[in-house]
């Protein structure tokens, strides 16, 4: 099983999403950025990692949201979702991502999301930010 750690982004009462490139397994769906947990690291420190690899940024790493667990056809993915937050001075630059964006809770329907995702955008709907 592949334990991946995810950040839910808010600022300004919006939610950051990215959009997976072509050539990357799940390509074109949309996610909450984050990655994959390494050998030695707990999966807040796998976060803030993955975040300043991939957007460019230093991030504080909050509470978990919630977990999400799909058996995918290359195998069993976990995910733990994290709130997270900008640093001060930071400022996203993707580095993977073929798209990027920032959206109320009740946008979140109108993107196609990585299936793993699909129950924390249902339960986001429903929050007030």
């Amino acid at each position: 099983m592949k334990v991946v750690a995810a950040a839910i982004i808010v600022q300004d009462g919006k939610i950051f999403i990215a959009k997976r490139p072509e050539g990357k397994t799940l390509a074109h769906h949309w996610e909450f950025p984050g990655g994959k947990q390494k050998d030695n690291e707990t999966l807040p420190q796998a976060l803030h990692r993955e975040l300043k690899e991939e957007l460019n940024i230093d991030a504080k790493i909050g509470d978990l949201f919630m977990k999400s667990s799909y058996n995918y056809y290359f195998g069993e993915v976990e995910i733990s979702f994290f709130w997270a937050t900008i640093a001060p001075g930071s400022t996203i630059k993707s580095n993977e991502h073929e798209a990027i964006a920032w959206v109320s809770p009740n946008e979140l329907d109108e993107y196609s999301f990585a299936p793993a995702d699909i129950s924390v955008v249902n339960k986001l709907k429903f929050i007030s930010l």
